[in-house]
């Protein structure tokens, strides 16, 4: 506790990755928990200033974890929400201090890659944990919509969680779940599981270094014997969800003639998508995308291009979807490589990531991977990759060139 107290206090100026933190009262806690609990004095943060109430952080304390405080989330201001406002200034990428660390679970994976906390909560109605994830180079995970108690109305919002290693969000994770109502300790898995990488899921305008960065993490997956990809078919696709999650979260009734031919589009393609996900999940287990189609923006905004253009179908379809490290672009952005398998597979979704995060580590052997798989030992440690700046001045640390206009072509809707 005192050292995750202490990195707060040392990084949080710098970073801002806090709205609040509770430093007495986490002390106290931890102080007073019992010892036999599971998760005992273990600190982690909330999402947002209402995070506390969360049902995820509900379950964490009551397994004896002990929030030291709340992360920053988007402010007023701008419509975009892949970025984050902390209690004495902008939330700014550990790598990156002239990009966004993603949001709106901003702060949640800015606390985690910089090692203030072990986990922190997130919430995810359309990529706000994959997001960051793959932004911050962390793990991310958007649990099966309507699994946990969610405040949204609309379904597209899910819990979610924020680690430094699947392996670790495995053990953490158990504590969430209701296992009465999930089977959270599924059977392991065997290697290589079959997989199916959709590039752009048929619509999406990919950076190329992106593109090449989670192409060459997923093509190690195969060598290193974790996945075998279909190539027998034709690349998977999915109509652009873009449309259809924006009627969904405005609402839009099929019943009032204003809103009639938006409704009525957004439940064909929400049909159609949910009809070829469930093709595919019927014969293969993974499909792998791409985390977000561009590396982190700038402060300024998000410009032309979507983040979320690769992670709401998921939201829509309402599939468990999480973020996992790929590696970095030559700028030293941090990638992400998205993994999704079927509704309610937490634990499979679980153990494959942690099989794919062992073989991006250097030196990977098959044998090694299938043990991380089905063992909820110590989490291994991350790839090698270029450090967060957690404490530079944030004067020394914004010296990155800025970010140039995309090429990428114009967004397909904007919010």
């Amino acid at each position: 506790m005192e050292e995750s107290l202490a990195r707060i206090g040392r990084r949080d100026p710098v970073l801002h990755a806090f709205l609040d933190v509770r430093a007495e009262e986490a002390r106290e806690r931890a102080a007073r928990v019992d010892r036999a609990l599971p998760l005992a004095g273990t600190p982690f943060a909330v999402k947002g200033p209402t995070g506390i109430r969360s049902y995820a952080a509900g379950r964490l304390i009551a397994a004896g974890a002990v929030p030291v405080g709340s992360t920053a989330v988007p402010g007023p201001g701008t419509y975009w929400q892949t970025w984050g406002q902390g209690r004495d200034g902008r939330t700014v990428n550990p790598y990156r201090a002239d990009r966004t660390p993603g949001g709106s679970s901003a702060g949640s994976a800015v606390a985690v890659a910089a090692g203030m906390v072990p986990l922190a909560t997130g919430s995810d109605g359309a990529g706000s944990v994959r997001i960051p994830a793959a932004w911050c180079g962390v793990f991310g995970l958007k649990t099966t919509n309507g699994l946990l108690p969610s405040p949204d109305r609309t379904g597209l919002a899910s819990a979610g969680i924020l680690t430094d290693t699947a392996a670790r969000a495995r053990r953490y994770l158990r504590w969430i779940l209701d296992e009465q109502d999930h089977e959270h300790a599924g059977a392991p898995i065997t290697l290589p599981v079959p997989a199916v990488y959709a590039p752009d899921l048929g619509f999406a305008d990919v950076d190329p270094q992106v593109a090449a960065v989670v192409r060459a993490a997923v093509d190690r997956l195969e060598t290193a014997g974790v996945i075998r990809l279909d190539r027998r078919r034709r690349p998977f696709t999915l109509l652009d969800p873009c449309e259809t999650w924006k009627a969904i979260r405005g609402s839009a009734r099929p019943e009032v003639p204003g809103e009639r031919a938006a409704a009525v589009r957004a439940m064909e393609v929400r049909a159609e998508n949910d009809r070829r996900l469930d093709a595919l999940f019927a014969r293969t287990p993974l499909l792998l995308t791409p985390a977000t189609p561009n590396r982190p923006h700038g402060h300024e905004g998000p410009g032309e291009l979507y983040s979320t253009a690769l992670t709401w179908a998921f939201n829509v379809s309402g599939h468990p979807a999480a973020s996992i490290p790929a590696g970095f672009t030559a700028d030293g952005c941090p990638v992400g490589l998205q993994l999704v398998t079927e509704r309610r597979t937490e634990a499979t979704l679980l153990d494959l990531a942690v099989a794919a995060e062992a073989a991006l580590l250097p030196g990977a052997t098959t044998a090694a991977m299938t043990a991380a798989a089905t063992t909820t030992a110590t989490a291994p440690a991350p790839a090698p990759a270029p450090a967060p700046a957690t404490t530079a001045a944030p004067a020394a640390r914004a010296t990155a060139p800025a970010p140039t206009p995309s090429p990428y072509g114009p967004r397909r809707c904007r919010p």
